[in-house]
């Protein structure tokens, strides 16, 4: 079950890690309490954190283990909401593949194709 708290509550040893400090577009300083961290895991902490000045955000997943911490991260401009509603849906199918382009071979199914 996803845990929607702020970083800044976090029990976790997030709490001191600097990883995601500045925005990689505007470099403008992220305040650690609007981060949020998705969901904990063995861990493994997915966050997202969003830029007050460019409206750019990162989603990136941060394990802490033996040998220290590592990240991994994601320009995006998907809200932490996004996040988690494509987190639990199902993977694109071959046949999903090839509807869309059945869609889109036709320009007036574009409008369809584009609707969620």
């Amino acid at each position: 079950m996803p845990q929607h708290s702020n970083y800044e509550n976090s029990s976790s040893s997030l709490e001191n890690l600097r990883l995601i400090s500045y925005c990689p577009l505007c470099n403008t300083h992220y305040n650690p309490s609007e981060a949020a961290v998705l969901e904990e895991k063995d861990g493994a902490h997915l966050i997202h954190v969003s830029c007050n000045r460019c409206k750019s955000s990162i989603v990136a997943v941060i394990i802490t283990g033996g040998i220290g911490v590592s990240s991994v991260g994601l320009i995006t401009d998907l809200t932490s909401k996004d996040v988690m509603k494509f987190k639990i849906s199902s993977p694109i199918s071959e046949d999903d593949v090839i509807e869309a382009y059945e869609l889109m071979r036709n320009r007036n199914n574009l409008a369809a194709l584009l609707e969620f």
